[in-house]
């Protein structure tokens, strides 16, 4: 795996943080950024202060704004958000190599088609390319990546191969990743625990306590694996590093934006000035939009993400989302 050259395509905390650690195992990287000043700061002073501050960046990483120079690699990682991927892929499809494997790491739906990552890479890619695509999913904050913490994480493909060599190029003892062949389902995971992150932040800005946070993951998991069932991915799926791994890490974790949001959405701030105030994307608004439409297209219950999409798109007042979701019709756990 030495001889392989990589890419990273998107240079927000995430994108940064893979090719950082790509860099220090001594894979050359060519990271691709849309902002020019990102772009001069990693090639001059190696480092990247706007979206991973602090951590000093390999020689090995070579930045761009050059989509065509980004997408010549062996392994592509695609780390743009959901809501611009469609785009990006299309100005960067021609430019591939034809036995590139791509490796999606964004976590989103679509707002306008209600597609996951790989099915707009299903409609974009030819054919053999979008089978080797690799869906990169789990409980994985950017700065402890960077730190070098303990971190484990699933990569899923229809390829098995293809899975395996991303498999074998991330792994060390710093990064352990697990192979896993349901990528509806690892994508989905990934997509959903933001927008519980955010319920979960809710209940902590209006200062609900413990129970009400766990109530909310727990429940939130059950959404999460109905509409995961729906979409034919498979139930064990939402038990591992992308279902319930993510979806403790981002609900909890201090680091976590989403959580952040909903903390500051619980404690009375509107869904404008938190946005305005953020450089960085928190995927799990936008995405509360299209679950709440993917759900009702599907038919599946998911009340805890239906309020969340209230509370940020329709003006809800947070203390009354938690109220209805109490007062709900009783019923059994597992129906």
């Amino acid at each position: 795996m030495e001889s392989t050259k990589a890419s990273v395509i998107g240079a927000g905390a995430w994108g940064t943080a893979i090719a950082r650690h790509l860099g220090a195992k001594g894979v050359p990287v060519t990271l691709w950024a849309y902002e020019s000043e990102v772009v001069d700061e990693i090639n001059n002073a190696h480092a990247n202060s706007i979206f991973l501050p602090g951590f000093p960046l390999s020689g090995n990483i070579t930045a761009t704004t050059d989509l065509a120079k980004a997408a010549a690699a062996d392994v592509v990682f695609f780390v743009v958000p959901s809501h611009v991927m469609e785009g990006v892929i299309k100005n960067m499809v021609s430019h591939l190599s034809s036995s590139a494997v791509i490796v999606s790491a964004t976590k989103g739906i679509e707002n306008s088609r209600l597609r996951m990552p790989s099915e707009i890479f299903d409609e974009l890619l030819p054919p053999d390319a979008a089978r080797r695509l690799v869906c990169l999913s789990g409980p994985t904050f950017a700065k402890e990546v960077a730190m070098g913490l303990p971190t484990a994480i699933t990569a899923a493909s229809r390829d098995p191969e293809a899975a395996q060599k991303v498999q074998e190029l991330l792994s060390d003892r710093r990064m352990r990743v697990y192979t896993h062949d349901d990528v509806i389902g690892v994508e989905l995971g990934g997509a959903v625990k933001n927008v519980i992150a955010i319920a979960a932040g809710i209940a902590d800005g209006l200062k609900l306590g413990h129970n009400a946070r766990a109530a909310l993951i727990t429940r939130g998991l059950a959404e999460m694996v109905r509409l995961g069932k729906a979409m034919g991915g498979s139930e064990a799926t939402f038990a591992g590093l992308s279902g319930i791994g993510d979806l403790i890490l981002t609900a909890t974790g201090d680091l976590s934006r989403n959580r952040t949001v909903g903390m500051r959405l619980g404690a009375g701030e509107g869904i404008a000035q938190i946005l305005g105030g953020m450089k960085a994307v928190a995927e799990g608004v936008l995405t509360s939009r299209s679950l709440y439409e993917l759900a009702a297209k599907k038919g599946v219950d998911m009340p805890v993400c239906a309020e969340v999409f209230r509370v940020c798109h329709e003006g809800k007042n947070p203390k009354e989302a938690v109220a209805e979701l109490m007062g709900r019709s009783l019923k059994g756990e597992f129906y």
